[in-house]
């Protein structure tokens, strides 16, 4: 049913708005070479710096590109038994295909009660967009958020959801494919990964043209949605920071700047946030607020500021693995991994929806 008040429909259109368009980088080609499987190895314990340096909070920008980007581990990928790296790149490599830095998962862009519960990936208008993973379409059109299907006033645009043929805990797994120009799949079709399933557009409420893309776990709305970098297979030789941040009455530190820089130069500083209130969802066991993806594997330091104070930690990144720290307020770090959980972790439903304002 089409929403008639003004005020739900701008509230409803603003929840997935997307990223403005940013200076467009350059593709970037594959170097091929054979998958090597990297030796499982922990995360390494490193003592954070008894004594803070002076912090400076730079102007945010775009995610740095880097020259070249090593092709996907292959999928399915997952060296722990709490990851689940199960989808491919809905981008083909030849093309940037990994998240805008400042329009990643839980971000926020216009007001502080409205978060992002997809990635966007910046592309040239009519790029083809593939399938993730194996699947059926259960939708091709308009309408996806307001459930109105030929809806053209819907916030998605032209979307695309598929329902794959494999789950997580025996729950099912959906991905979203949003603001497209062109609709190329047809609902009851059977994909495979990488089929082109419609071409990038600016359709539904956006400023230029790139794709919205979510996955969504146990159910198909917009409340279930989950972190797409924990979802997608890290480049080879490449690894994922994921962190939860918190003061130290253990609350959640929402949009907190925290800038990632590779040693010893430092260079490329990465500046992430942790998420924003409202209906985003953290993973059943790392239960995180923050991820980067696509990090080189190396050692890194983690900087932001707390109370007016800066604080600092190092936390290795290991080749297509998770490296997992915590954050508590004037407690400091901890890189220690969260406990094994018990059986059946994943609930059946998420356990609150989330209201659109707090």
């Amino acid at each position: 049913m089409k929403f008639k008040s003004s005020f739900i429909v701008i509230l409803f259109f603003l929840l997935s708005a997307c990223a403005p368009r940013v200076d467009r980088a350059t593709p970037t080609p594959v170097v091929n070479g054979a998958a090597g499987i990297p030796q499982v190895m922990f995360d390494a314990a490193l003592t954070p710096s008894p004594v803070p340096f002076q912090f400076n909070l730079p102007t945010p920008g775009a995610e740095p590109v880097s020259g070249w980007r090593p092709p996907l581990y292959p999928i399915p990928w997952a060296l722990s038994p709490y990851d689940h790296f199960y989808f491919s790149r809905p981008i083909a490599a030849d093309n940037v295909n990994w998240p805008l830095a400042d329009y990643r998962y839980g971000g926020i862009f216009f007001s502080p009660d409205i978060v992002h519960t997809g990635v966007d990936i910046d592309a040239e208008l009519n790029t083809p967009i593939l399938a993730v993973g194996t699947g059926v379409v259960v939708s091709a059109d308009w309408g996806l958020y307001t459930e109105a299907p030929g809806d053209q006033d819907d916030p998605y645009g032209q979307a695309v959801v598929i329902k794959h043929d494999f789950g997580y805990n025996d729950k099912t797994l959906y991905t979203i494919y949003a603001h497209m120009s062109e609709i190329i799949a047809v609902p009851g079709q059977h994909v495979e990964s990488g089929d082109v399933i419609g071409l990038v557009g600016e359709t539904g409420i956006t400023t230029g043209p790139h794709l919205h893309f979510e996955v969504r776990v146990g159910k198909n709305t917009f409340y279930n949605t989950f972190n797409p970098e924990l979802w997608t297979a890290p480049p080879q030789g490449w690894g994922v920071l994921v962190g939860r941040l918190m003061d130290e009455k253990l609350k959640l530190l929402t949009r907190l700047r925290v800038e990632v820089s590779p040693m010893p130069y430092e260079l490329p500083v990465r500046t992430v946030r942790t998420y924003g209130v409202g209906a985003v969802n953290s993973d059943p066991y790392y239960q995180e607020n923050l991820v980067l993806s696509d990090l080189p594997a190396g050692v890194y330091k983690i900087t932001l500021e707390y109370n007016d104070e800066a604080m600092q930690t190092w936390i290795e990144i290991f080749p297509g693995q998770v490296s997992y720290f915590t954050f508590q307020g004037e407690n400091g770090f901890d890189l220690t991994r969260p406990p094994a959980p018990e059986p059946g972790f994943l609930p059946i439903d998420i356990s609150a929806t989330p209201s659109l304002v707090p």
